[in-house]
């Protein structure tokens, strides 16, 4: 019996068993040891979480490292202005969830909807990639359809567009 390798299961028996006659519980087996087993094995899987953690990114944060931001500034229906942080490649619906400014984008940028619409101004509107057809089905849906208008999910940020204004339409605001 003494060479019964002890385990936390093993000294649970022992220590639930009869008195301290029994061969387990003279086994190095004691409430402390198992304590302390169960210490450093917490210790170890919330270590492991928090390195996890660190390397998680959120919904809405980019993988890119190090790029160049501009500000750009949504305009609300109620004529209020925001200005938001915006790095360069990531759309403007993204930009605006990181902000926390209300452009609601429902189908998370998946060009399955018209709620993240925004209207621009005439030059900006020109310097814009094209639009693609599904786009512009999508658009048909839209309320306050412009000229102008276009998807936020859509619009990729570049440099040029610092300072840009882009006004969010009243869709029921």
């Amino acid at each position: 019996i003494s060479n019964i390798p002890s385990s936390p299961l093993l000294c649970m028996a022992a220590s639930s068993s009869s008195p301290s006659s029994s061969p387990l519980s003279q086994n190095n087996c004691s409430n402390n040891s198992i304590l302390s087993r169960k210490t450093a094995l917490v210790r170890d899987f919330r270590s492991s979480r928090r390195r996890r953690r660190r390397r998680h990114r959120g919904y809405h944060q980019s993988a890119i490292v190090d790029t160049k931001a501009v500000t750009i500034i949504y305009v609300d229906p109620t004529g209020e202005e925001f200005e938001a942080n915006a790095e360069v490649g990531k759309n403007l619906l993204d930009v605006a969830h990181d902000n926390n400014i209300e452009l609601e984008g429902a189908c998370g940028g998946e060009l399955a909807c018209a709620t993240c619409h925004l209207v621009f101004d005439e030059e900006m509107f020109d310097t814009l990639d094209e639009k693609d057809p599904e786009e512009d089905d999508m658009l048909d849906l839209a309320f306050e359809l412009t000229d102008t208008s276009r998807l936020g999910c859509q619009i990729k940020i570049r440099e040029d567009m610092a300072g840009m204004k882009v006004k969010i339409p009243d869709d029921g605001y």
